[in-house]
Formats: C-alpha cells, sequence, structure tokens
C-alpha cells in the first residue's frame, strides 16, 4: 500500500478585521461561540498564489474552556490569472487556557504552546486549479497579531 507524503502547496496569510472579536455563549451549551471577519491576505507558493478575497467571509470557531479551539471558516481565494476558489476550512487549536487567553488579548504566543491543524477543502471551476477539488490537504497555522498564516501540504 502507498504510504502518503505530504507536499508543500502554498502559504495564506488571513489578515481579520480591526476591533472586537464576536463572543457569546450559546443557551444550553458549554463552548463559547465567536465570529472574526476578514479583511483579506495574501496566496503565494509553489502551487497558487494570488489573494484572499476581502469581506469574502469568516471564521466561526467554538471555544472550550479547556484551550481547545474548533474552527470552522468559509472564504473566497482568487488565484493570480483571476480564478475565484471556495475554501471551507475546518481544523482544530489546543493551547493552555493561559496561552489563550493571551491569544484572545492578541498578544504573540510561541508557536510550541499552540498547536493548530487544519483541513481544508476546495471548490474551483473547471481548469488550471481544477486539481485543488481532487486533492486532499492538511495544514499547520500560527497566528500573528491580527493575522493568521497557514502553510498548505497536499497528501500524495
Amino acid at each position: 500500500m502507498h504510504v502518503p507524503a505530504l507536499e508543500l502547496a502554498f502559504h495564506v496569510r488571513l489578515d481579520f478585521t480591526e476591533g472586537p472579536r464576536t463572543r457569546f455563549t450559546p443557551a444550553h451549551k458549554q463552548f463559547t461561540r465567536g465570529f472574526v471577519g476578514l479583511a483579506g491576505g495574501e496566496v503565494s507558493g509553489p502551487r497558487l498564489s494570488g489573494k484572499v478575497v476581502p469581506n469574502s467571509g469568516g471564521d466561526w470557531p467554538r471555544m472550550w474552556d479547556s484551550g481547545l479551539i474548533e474552527f470552522e471558516a468559509h472564504y473566497m481565494l482568487e488565484a493570480d490569472d483571476g480564478t475565484p476558489i471556495y475554501i471551507h476550512n475546518r481544523g482544530i487549536a489546543w493551547s493552555d487556557p493561559a496561552v489563550q487567553a493571551k491569544i484572545e488579548a492578541g498578544e504573540s504566543v510561541s508557536p510550541q504552546d499552540n498547536y493548530v491543524r487544519i483541513t481544508p477543502r476546495f471548490e474551483a471551476p473547471e481548469g488550471p486549479h481544477n486539481w485543488l477539488n481532487r486533492t486532499i490537504f492538511v495544514g499547520v497555522a500560527e497566528r500573528q497579531g491580527n493575522s493568521t498564516h497557514f502553510d498548505y501540504y497536499a497528501v500524495s
């Protein structure tokens, strides 16, 4: 049986809107729901480059007191050739609750103190970016101020 390997496909920098983030605890739930909108960003790398379409979506995380965060993000990319690409990005992050409090306050933390892994799915039209539709990806992320940086790896 083939053993999968990872190949760096591209990087994404998401820039989030300024100001306070939405946070609330839904009735009868044990988590805090959040929302943060996207201001834009950049896509660069060996297999895809372009931009994150400004105001095209955001992230709706569920945050648990244990330090676990479940990500659920939807937004649009635009390749350098103008091709629109939809991304549905799911994943988890975990850090000690004290570290998570620093992240929420906008402070920088060491990547070793914040485990972030993602599993995106893409929708692209027929053409040069159709490979995104038929490839499984995994990724890692790191928050840096008002931006988050992602590295996406294609699974062979």
